[in-house]
């Protein structure tokens, strides 16, 4: 059930446990929140003694003895077998006790022979093996045992008094926009919101009290303030604004419990959060080992490591999960164990910290019936593991809009709601159903569908025959109800238990002192006692380092991928500078390789972000639980870490090192290794100090971008001498410091200096020598760069001070920021300038997913209104039928090449009927309506199949109102009018009743008008046959009245209007049920096992399974879940008969049969059912696209998240890179650092490309899932819009980049038009056609990221910057040619053009350290002697009249100096044009991307 607890679950969890008979064929188990151990509450019979005063709940006042002992009896009535799930482990376990306990006496006998020997009580002595299992026995015996050890032991309540919870924020907003965050005035809103935020009572009045060993049942509709109250009974309330009133745990304050004894008090949520890598048995035994006691509190003579065993033992065995134990965990991607499972290892790991107080919120959501039950049953066994034995729920507190309504014994519930005036809405309607039901103030009602002669007018059914006297007084809304508790005797009896529990217990000192002492004696040693975690931090640091190597050996096919990544950038880099030669051509090179070496870490670490927030709420989580420090969990990580980056390191050195040939030394080699180590070490520390310091995943990516792109700006590469380059100056000063580079160009050389010696030649090299033929590569980078060999050992202490910054970083952050960003409250988000938002607002904070029905006037004039658009709804006279399904598919199973899913399944549904298909999970429900609905892609079908199909699955900032109009536009035939289309939806939204939130956004409802929006979707479109609806109900949590009863009330008056209707549900109550006609039942296999009418009551469907000698059907149980039962469902159930067969051989079936048969061929007789238009789709493919670029254009326009961070991306790094190069002048070196700045600046693609592929992957799954199978539009129109709708936008982020950045470099205005053209637009239609083109051909958004990012890797590194293409080896040479960023440097893209346009054809001036000397032979000045050599190789003299020390600049112009690069001025308009065929190509790769999506989603659902 969903944190609000629903009803339809809650109350199934009642039967199942209410007795010890039948119990295995009452209702489900639900998922309700619970106090303590919880399982939900129970039924009881309708014809149960009803009271028409409150009067007779009173119980003659009883002595504080006798109401004890009542308390206990009462707690004594039911019982859960604890063999239940594993018969054969329990008696097994019971052999290993009985033996331990043997081991254990022996050992203490020595141990402690002083201690007084026990009484002969059997339940204190030695567990006999020849007696069955026992488990209150063994617990008992556990005890005695420790108070031989003297240990005390505590117990834990809770009291409460006008408790009241103020939270944040409003009920109604408006939907924001790109428009609206930059206007000034809804700006001013925003400010004035959070200097006095809005403030809401989500609770208030509340009083009452649970004893140690008591079970309360908290019932409430969602929005109620479920969840609040168990989050508030467990002590955590950071997230609301206020708590008022008075909370005690016993003798302990709120304060007390969170500062000392945080890990007794518990909140369990209802997602089961654990690391899926981790197996079963070490899930249980990290908990245990962190909340084991020490010595002097276990058992006498008991190890630490015979506790953690023993504990983990019995909790396998106990919940069933000993088959699992090395099973990983699992989650949606690693597979691993069953829903069912996974909540029996929630409550094993909750257990094992040994919780004195737990609070269980949702505890089934999502689970079938079956496994729900196991739940149901786990919990019970859980109950009797704690201080009460056998206790079902004591009490129960019904909520209902934030106030009680009743608080008090479970037992005398119903009979107190009854007395109100009110009776069930069906016979077989539970006790939680009933109680939910009357505060369910806005439940539809629709006339011509009713299950009671007398409603009121929101629907609760009144008791007949009251008088007009009663009727008055009957409370009806949630104010009248709580008033009318508080001025109950029940509400007497529960002040004087409050008053009695605070005399006893909250007013006890010694009972304080005693409960401290308990839990001090539990504490470790060199542990604060006064310390909520019982262990110290070195203990926690050796059981998290355990489990952080768990955690990696459990997914070691992902380090491997690690390690292998690395080993293929080693290849790649190493064979790009495949042994470079010791000479001066390739001192660049060399360069590049190490920059490219220290970029590795860099980009590899920012995956640590994600990683880390996909663990935090685990750890959040755990540190509620009291088991350990958040810092210690991220130094666990830290050190685990080192060995992995250390093989990846080695992984990489190894192989590019000796690829690219550098110096073959050990002492280099090591050097090399050890500094690429320790900035590994750094960056990861780095991203995840990033991680830790932000609450919200987007901020810390955004800032370890930009600070990225800092980092390898500054690494002293690109910019040489600046501050942050340490590992660079290192690892360059580590390679040159040995070189010794033969020049490759000495000057002046060439024609007409054929008899020149070396006396008069230069090497044109920074650093050279005259008359040397070298270059001493210690000079070459002390001129070059200012790197020294001598700060080697200086660096590596920099460098690791780095790291231990940013790990200590880490750590504090961790510790000081674990908790993820706060819950924000739910709010319907409306269309600016709505009128309809005003009336919501007028709902005053009551539930947003009822804001619409609250005001009976609202809820008057809108069922007038519905009924009118109903009548007026054009009915349907055609029956839809379907004969002889079969579905085979093929699969890979040893032995077995195909399965058959659908097994003759046949059927119809007539007009005016509502048709349930249910089955057991795995019967075929949905692949029958996938065959049905022609949406399958693989297998062989056979039978007639038409319809229209329906999943829950929309674009949710899309307004309701524009949703329907979307598909009346698409669906509806071209011939109608847009006037008369547009008049339908508005008829469609009166008839789903949405009128209300037309304009609100859908993403924002309620799950009942958000499917309400589904069905109106369907309806827009005009189907002539049949409305499909797969889960109807979705999760049986999501659906609780009065949702679900809203919604099957509007599906059936949908009915009723001539629509025929088939979908599937799961575990409906037995009052939802009724309101079926027919029922299609399947059973594993896809075979039917019963098709006909359900009948009143479900009495034609119960006579039908009794007559063929299924066990009778109770009063008190559900139909529902009878039949499920008969026939075998669920993974451990089974049948004596097959039901499939008897329902061959049925003569129900044979009649069945008769009709189907008649509708054949009347429908033969009749001829086809006409449609309006026979082309695929009914808009044309313009239309298509026109009506979904506008929807997208809006979509984006509503995200200003998205807009905001694309173009704060752009502004911050353009303003960066324009400021690190500002003005940089015309020297050679600054040529080539503007190059580079032109290169950094592609870097840019790859955070906005994993930007775009978030929406396009989700829009795409809408496409393959709802719009694109019931054809909306085609693929081709979808995807043409997403391109044009994120092209404007990144053109408009890359300008403002473009603006930023172009002449705060300083480059020439004349030059700025094409600059543009190919940074502003060029670039943009670039990376954003390749970055759909990956997104469109890859199956998530993680393999698009991943393809993306190699592809980028490849263009950037073959691109002829960071090693020219003349240097390339020969087999790479190729791959420069074909990748584009080749010619964008050159001229077209950002880069290329920049230089090129904006670069080429200047002149330049060399600084000093460029400039070469020379000495001209005797005679000759400077300018005789370099006129031959600069009329061919260009350059330029200082000093032409001087006849020595001639100051020589080889390269004149930036023409010449890009020559190396292979870069030319002319080419420009050239690359330009073959950027744009690049461009076609990614747009072609898109248009032909359909071969993924639907054919293999579709595969996999069926």
């Amino acid at each position: 059930m969903d944190h609000h607890g629903n009803v339809e679950d809650r109350t199934s969890f009642a039967a199942s446990m209410s007795s010890t008979t039948s119990s295995r064929h009452r209702r489900r188990p639900s998922s309700e929140p619970v106090l303590m151990t919880y399982q939900p509450t129970f039924a009881i019979p309708l014809d149960s003694p009803k009271a028409d005063k409150q009067d007779q709940f009173s119980e003659p006042r009883k002595s504080r003895e006798e109401a004890r002992r009542s308390r206990e009896a009462r707690r004594s009535s039911v019982r859960v077998s604890v063999d239940y799930f594993d018969p054969a482990g329990v008696q097994e376990l019971h052999r290993n006790i009985s033996n331990a306990s043997k081991r254990n006496s022996r050992r203490s006998s020595k141990r402690y022979s002083n201690l007084q020997p026990v009484s002969g009580d059997s339940n204190v002595t030695l567990i006999h093996e020849a007696e069955p299992f026992d488990f209150e026995k063994t617990l008992k015996f556990i005890q005695g045992k420790m108070e031989e050890a003297h240990v005390e032991s505590r117990e834990l309540g809770v009291a409460f008094q006008d408790l009241g919870v103020v939270g944040l924020g409003a009920s109604v907003s408006y939907l924001p926009t790109v428009g609206s965050t930059f206007n000034p005035m809804a700006i001013a809103e925003s400010i004035s919101s959070m200097r006095h935020p809005p403030l809401r009572n989500i609770l208030e009045g509340f009083s009452g009290v649970v004893r140690p060993g008591e079970m309360l049942l908290v019932l409430g509709r969602p929005g109620s303030g479920c969840s609040t109250l168990l989050k508030t009974l467990a002590n955590q309330t950071d997230e609301y604004h206020s708590v008022k009133g008075k909370v005690h745990f016993d003798a302990l304050t709120p304060l007390d419990i969170a500062h000392h004894y945080r890990g007794d008090v518990q909140y369990c949520p209802e997602d089961d959060l654990h690391f899926p890598t981790l197996t079963v048995e070490q899930t249980l035994q990290f908990a245990t080992r962190l909340r084991a006691p020490q010595a002097k509190a276990r058992m006498i003579g008991q190890s630490r490591t015979e506790y953690i065993d023993s504990m983990v033992e019995m909790l396998l065995t106990i919940f069933g999960l000993r088959g699992v134990r090395s099973t990983p965990v699992g989650d949606q991607v690693i597979r691993g164990i069953s829903g069912g499972q996974k909540k029996r290892v929630s409550i094993g790991e909750a257990l094992a910290t040994r919780m004195r107080l737990g609070s269980w919120d949702n505890s089934t959501r999502g689970l079938d019936s079956s496994t729900a039950l196991e739940f149901g049953r786990a919990l019970r066994i859980a109950t009797d593991a704690s201080e009460s034995l056998y206790a079902l729920f004591d009490k129960v507190c019904v909520i209902s809009e934030g106030r009680m309504v009743y608080f008090g014994r479970a037992d005398q519930a119903r009979d107190y709601f009854l007395s109100l005036g009110y009776v069930p809405q069906a016979e077989r309607q539970t006790t939680a159903d009933f109680l939910v039901s009357v505060c369910a103030m806005a439940l539809y009602v629709f006339p011509k569908f009713t299950l009671a002669k007398v409603t009121d007018p929101v629907g609760r059914i009144v008791r007949p025959g009251l008088t007009p006297a009663e009727d008055r007084a009957r409370p009806r809304t949630s104010a009248d109800l709580a008033k009318h508790y508080l001025n109950s005797s029940l509400m007497r009896d529960n002040l004087e238990e409050i008053t009695e529990y605070n005399e006893e217990c909250a007013e006890n000192k010694e009972r304080a002192m005693k409960y401290q002492r308990s839990a001090e004696a539990e504490h470790a040693n060199h542990t604060r006692l006064t310390s909520a975690f019982m262990t110290s931090i070195a203990m926690q640091a050796r059981a998290l380092t355990i489990r952080r190597a768990q955690i990696i050996m459990g997914a070691l096919a992902t380090t491997m991928v690690n390690v292998n990544a690395f080993v293929i950038q080693g290849v790649i880099y190493g064979t790009v500078f495949l042994k470079s030669p010791e000479s001066t051509s390739a001192f660049f090179g060399r360069g590049g390789l190490m920059f490219l070496s220290l970029l590795l870490p860099a980009i590899t670490g920012l995956a640590e972000i994600a990683a880390l927030f996909a663990t935090r709420p685990i750890i959040l989580r755990q540190y509620k639980a009291a088991l350990y420090h958040p810092f210690v969990e991220s130094m666990a990580l830290t050190i685990v870490d080192i060995p992995i980056s250390f093989i990846c390191t080695v992984a990489y050195t190894v192989t590019a090192y000796f690829l690219a040939g550098l110096q073959r030394t050990a002492e280099q080699f090591f050097i090399f290794f050890l500094f690429l180590f320790l900035l590994s070490v750094a960056m990861k520390g780095f991203f995840r100090a990033c991680a830790a310091a932000f609450k919200t995943i987007a901020n810390a990516q955004a800032v370890a971008g930009l600070i990225s792109l800092i980092f390898i700006v500054y690494t002293g590469y690109t910019l040489p001498k600046r501050p942050v380059r340490y590992a660079f100056e290192a690892l360059m000063a580590n390679e040159f410091r040995t070189l010794r580079g033969s020049c490759d160009a000495l000057v002046p050389q060439g024609p007409g200096y054929e008899n020149i010696t070396l006396d008069n030649q230069v090497c044109a090299t920074s650093g050279a020598v005259a008359g040397q033929s070298f270059v001493d590569g210690n000079r070459f980078i002390a001129l070059a760069f200012g790197y020294f060999y001598s700060n080697q050992w200086l660096n590596v202490g920099i460098v690791v001070t780095f790291s231990t910054a940013f790990i200590i970083a880490f750590l504090v952050f961790t510790e000081f920021n674990t908790a993820s960003a706060s819950v924000k409250p739910p709010v319907v988000l409306f269309k600016r300038g709505s009128k309809k938002a005003t009336a919501v607002v007028e709902t005053k904070g009551k539930d947003v997913e009822m804001a619409n029905v609250d005001d009976a006037s609202v809820y008057s004039m809108r069922q007038a209104q519905t009924k009118e658009a109903f009548s007026a709804a054009e009915p349907m006279a055609d029956i839809f039928s379907w004969q002889n399904i079969n579905y085979v598919v093929p699969v890979k199973e040893e032995g077995v090449t195909t399965r058959k899913l659908l097994d003759n399944v046949a059927g119809y549904v007539a007009p005016g009927t509502l048709t349930a298909l249910m089955g057991e999970s795995g019967a075929g429900k949905t692949t029958l309506l996938n065959v049905l609905a022609e949406r399958t892609t693989t297998g062989v079908v056979s039978g007639d199949r038409q319809a229209m199909f329906s999943k829950w699955i929309h674009m949710y900032d899309r307004h309701c109102r524009e949703a329907l109009l979307f598909s009346a536009k698409l669906r509806q035939p071209a011939s109608v009018p847009w006037e008369e289309k547009v008049a339908y939806v508005e008829k469609c939204l009166k008839m789903c009743g949405l009128d209300a939130v037309a304009d609100a956004s859908v993403g924002s409802l309620g799950i009942e008008n958000r499917k309400r929006t589904t069905i109106g979707v369907e309806l827009a479109a005009k189907p002539k046959l049949l409305l499909f609806l797969d889960e109807v109900r979705l999760r049986p949590p999501s659906f609780v009245l009065p949702g679900a009863w809203a919604i099957m009330l509007f599906l059936k008056q949908l009915a009723a209007s001539g629509q025929a209707i088939l979908c599937t549900i799961h575990q409906p109550s037995a009052e939802l049920f009724e309101m079926f006609d027919r029922l299609l039942l399947l059973k594993k296999g896809g075979k039917v096992v019963y098709f006909g009418d359900i009948g009143q009551n479900s009495s034609t469907l119960l006579r039908y399974f009794e007559a063929k000698g299924a066990r009778g059907c109770s009063s008190a149980e559900n139909p529902a879940e009878y039949m499920l039962d008969v026939i075998g469902a669920g993974a451990t159930a089974s049948s004596s008969q097959d039901w499939e067969t008897v329902w061959r051989r049925a003569p129900e079936s044979g009649r069945a049969q008769q009709e189907l048969d008649r509708i054949h061929a009347h429908g033969r007789s009749r001829g086809a059912v006409q449609a309006t238009f026979t082309s695929t789709y009914a808009a044309s493919w313009f239309q298509q696209f026109a009506a979904i670029y506008k929807r997208d254009l809006m979509s984006r326009w509503r995200d200003p998240v998205y807009i905001i961070a694309k173009l704060f991306l752009n502004i911050a790094a353009g303003i960066f890179l324009g400021f690190t190069f500002f003005q940089t002048d015309n020297s050679q070196q600054g040529a080539e650092s503007l190059l580079f700045a032109l290169y950094m600046s592609t870097i840019m693609a790859a955070p906005l490309v994993n930007q775009l592929q978030i929406p396009f992957l989700d829009i795409r799954q809408i496409y393959e899932v709802r719009e694109g199978p019931t054809k909306f539009y085609s693929w081709t129109a979808l995807i043409a819009s997403q391109l044009f709708t994120e092209l404007p936008w990144n053109i408009l982020a890359s300008s403002l980049f473009f603006v930023t950045w172009y002449w705060l470099c300083g480059f020439d205005t004349d030059r700025a038009p094409f600059s543009y053209l190919m940074v502003g637009v060029i670039f943009p239609l670039w990376f954003t056609s390749l970055g759909q083109a990956t997104a469109a051909m890859a199956p998530n958004a993680e393999v698009a990221g991943l393809a993306f990012g190699f592809m980028f890797s490849l263009v950037s590194t073959f691109s002829g910057v960071l090693q020219p293409a003349g240097q390339l080896p020969g087999g790479w040479k190729w791959i420069n040619k074909v990748v584009p960023f080749t010619y964008y440097i050159e001229g077209n893209p950002p880069c290329a053009n920049k230089f090129l346009t904006a670069l080429g054809r200047k002149e330049l001036v060399c600084s000093a350290v460029e400039l070469v000397t020379v000495n001209p032979p005797s005679g000759q000045t400077c300018g005789e002697y370099f006129a031959a050599y600069r009329s061919f190789a260009g350059g330029y003299l200082t000093n032409e009249n001087a006849t020595t020390a001639c100051q020589f600049c080889s390269t004149a112009t930036t023409d010449q100096l890009f020559r190396i690069f292979s870069i030319f001025y002319d080419h420009h308009w050239r690359d330009a044009a073959l950027m744009f065929a690049y461009i076609g190509f990614n747009v072609a790769c898109i248009f032909s991307s359909h071969g993924y999506d639907s054919a293999s989603s579709l595969a996999a659902q069926s």
